[in-house]
């Protein structure tokens, strides 16, 4: 006779519990933009389902929140047909043209008063999602309009596309609306390939395309991506009839869904422009790009005696906003080569003022792009500067031309060494395949000696200049064949400096594997990934002996980040510079025998740790320092967790600890453990104050993410 098992109904409910508490954090968070915990709480509540959902994976459900990256990357994308056609909308940039469109309403639908609703057109993708019994079946771009790409396991990535519907759901609902990348997720996903040496994104749209077209899912959940409901296609059962644009709102956000957060109701063509106005004054506050607003009847019955032409419904019409733009002279074209090698056209102006600043220099993007454009110097362009980390060049007033135009071509070599030029294979890019060329080598060194990677003190980009300038450094390992002698002849180089740089170089060898390893500039691979690696394969020569399959099955890498991981230690070149920054003595993680036998030897070895309260370190050098004796860190408590490390206000980690029969220690013995004076890991905290010296210097509440 089988019994039941407490301890798996009891995660059956902690689990269903968790779910149901992620998902009205989500829906605070991304719909209602009013969060009630931090993000480091809201980690911890992920990090318990998702150990829960591997401690009991017969519990684990496609709508989990933690199943948002699922399934292997794609070879291509299959076609799915819509429902209901995707049609596309008139649109114009006239406002007179939008008041006879009102007028056209009226004469259809005599003697009614024609209510309409004003939208923000939001720039980013078109997106139909369908749901049944209010779980998520399939996500599918416009395409043709009849069918688009299945982009389902990328739309389970993205936080604002529930995977499955709150309250009374329809029982088959096909929800329209946008996806796209935040303003400030843009600017930083755009810097973030700029640190990389990877091409930019002209605007948040071209980054929105560029990342529903990913094949890997995992790449596509690391980018900013958001969505927003605006309409649906079929509508079945299980909901009282829908009348009004209006009443769709307020089911679409009762299912959860996020919608425009300014919506305008008018019933004259006066208001209507009225409204248009009133959406630009605010537009530019949004969290998504906006080109125009979007008018639509209100009442569906309306809508069907209007009816729809083969393209477009005759009861909606896009206006279009004019850009923030300016005109200048083109003078130059300069090639920027960035420390991966990648060649990008920029554009130099004569200064012109746009949206309150002054541009000199526009990114011009590839030579794809010039060449689309007719892109002349001496052209009189037209740019805009749209949340960019350099403003574009839209367009060329060709009208204008005197005939003494130079037209422009994308170098065959490279303009700092002169060596061969190259066109990605799955792109547009051009790169110089020159490791040692002077412009690679000062984006790799000053990214190398970044705060964020080695944090070498004193090796900026003015001292870098000189470094290569002057042949001192050719490459990463020359860093640490500098001398006193060599520095101090350089311009405003005194004594002092060059030995306060000597010995930031010298301090910089003990940096831990994992700044080393995204130091060195890995295509693809930031600082969360070179984590992943060193915390995966130890050592440097772990990350070398390991196949390309393996690489590739490292949890957060996936198989574009490892095909670039497996490549740069498959380079002879860059075994070449790794052995003789071996011979330098950096660390290349636990290959030191001696670091090793301290790490196995350590009392915190193999154990893993949660942090929480306030300490009188911060978080990451704290994890760093258990990462370094062969612990782990992990943002929630579970059955799994070792040791609590609590400081003042540790909150009700402590006494889940207790609940959990997790052992809890102090800063004072936690110091103690790091140092090795004691192995006994039997301290526990009874609710006793927290030492004044562990209250003193306090800085940082540390809930780890």
């Amino acid at each position: 006779m089988a019994f039941p098992d407490p301890s798996r109904d009891q995660a059956q409910r902690r689990i269903e519990t968790l779910r149901t508490e992620i998902a009205e954090h989500n829906q605070r968070y991304y719909q209602d933009a009013a969060p009630t915990i931090t993000d480091q709480e809201y980690d911890a509540l992920y990090r318990e389902l998702a150990d829960l959902e591997t401690a009991h994976p017969e519990f684990l459900t496609p709508d989990s929140p933690t199943q948002r990256v699922g399934g292997v990357p794609l070879e291509e994308f299959t076609q799915i047909r819509h429902r209901v056609p995707m049609l596309s909308l008139d649109n114009t940039y006239s406002e007179e043209e939008v008041a006879e469109f009102y007028r056209r309403v009226q004469k259809a639908l005599p003697g009614r008063d024609v209510p309409v609703v004003v939208e923000p057109k939001i720039d980013g993708v078109a997106v139909s999602l369908f749901y049944e019994n209010g779980l998520l079946q399939y996500a599918a771009t416009r395409g043709d309009g009849v069918q688009g790409d299945d982009i389902t396991q990328n739309a389970r990535t993205i936080r604002t596309i529930p995977p499955k519907l709150r309250g009374n759901a329809p029982e088959k609902l096909e929800v329209r609306g946008e996806v796209f990348m935040p303003r400030s997720g843009f600017d930083k996903f755009n810097a973030a390939r700029a640190a990389a040496g990877e091409p930019l994104f002209a605007n948040p749209r071209n980054a929105t395309a560029g990342s529903l077209k990913q094949l890997d899912p995992a790449m596509v959940a690391k980018r900013p991506l958001a969505f927003i409901a605006h309409s649906f296609g079929l509508l079945e059962a299980g909901h009282a009839e829908l009348h009004s644009q209006s009443e769709m709102f307020k089911l679409l956000t009762a299912c959860g869904l996020k919608i425009s957060e300014r919506l305008w109701q008018e019933n004259t063509a006066e208001g209507i422009i009225k409204a248009i106005h009133e959406l630009d004054a605010v537009r530019h506050g949004f969290e998504y790009e906006t080109d125009g607003a979007v008018v639509k009847v209100d009442d569906f019955a309306y809508r069907a005696r209007l009816g729809l032409t083969s393209k477009s419904p005759r009861w909606a019409m896009a206006y279009k906003y004019q850009a923030e733009r300016a005109e200048t002279r083109l003078l130059d074209i300069q090639i920027q080569i960035g420390r991966t090698g990648v060649l990008t056209p920029v554009a130099i102006l004569e200064p012109v003022s746009v949206s309150g600043t002054t541009v000199a220099r526009a990114t011009l993007h590839n030579g794809e792009e010039i060449a689309r454009k007719d892109v002349r110097i001496g052209d009189t362009v037209a740019i805009e500067k749209r949340g960019e980390i350099i403003p574009a060049v839209i367009l060329v007033r060709t009208e204008l031309r005197k005939g003494d135009e130079q037209p422009f071509q994308m170098p065959t070599e490279c303009p700092s060494c002169g060596g061969p030029v190259v066109q990605d294979p799955d792109g547009v890019a051009l790169r110089c395949q020159n490791i040692a060329c002077p412009a690679q080598v000062r984006r790799r060194l000053q990214h190398f000696a970044s705060r964020g990677a080695m944090d070498i003190e004193g090796l900026g980009e003015a001292m870098v200049e000189q470094l290569v300038t002057h042949g001192l450094v050719s490459a990463i390992p020359g860093i640490y064949d500098l001398k006193l002698e060599g520095l101090v002849a350089l311009e405003r180089m005194g004594e002092k400096s060059a030995s306060n740089l000597i010995e930031g170089i010298e301090a910089s060898k003990r940096q831990p594997l994992w700044k080393l390893l995204f130091g060195l500039g890995i295509l693809h691979v930031g600082a969360t990934g070179a984590r992943t690696l060193a915390a995966h394969f130890k050592t440097i020569d772990g990350i070398i002996a390991a196949p390309l399959e393996e690489i590739r099955r490292v949890s957060d890498i996936g198989p574009v980040v490892g095909l670039s991981v497996f490549e740069f230690f498959e380079n002879p070149a860059n075994r070449e510079n790794l052995e003789r920054l071996r011979t330098a003595g950096l660390n290349f993680g636990e290959r030191d025998p001696v670091a090793a036998s301290n790490s196995a030897a350590s009392a915190l070895a193999g154990k893993r740790w949660v942090i929480t309260g306030t300490l009188s370190q911060g978080r990451e050098e704290i994890t760093e320092q258990i990462l370094e004796k062969g612990g782990k860190v992990s943002g929630s408590l579970s059955n799994k967790t070792d040791y609590l490390l609590a400081g003042a206000e540790a909150g009700s980690k402590l006494e889940k600890a207790k609940t959990l029969g997790v052992k809890v220690v102090n800063e004072t013995e936690f110091r103690r453990m790091l140092s090795g004076e004691n192995d006994d890991t039997s301290y526990a905290l009874e609710g006793q104050a927290i030492d004044a010296e562990e209250k003193s210097g306090a800085q940082e509440e540390l809930v780890l993410e």
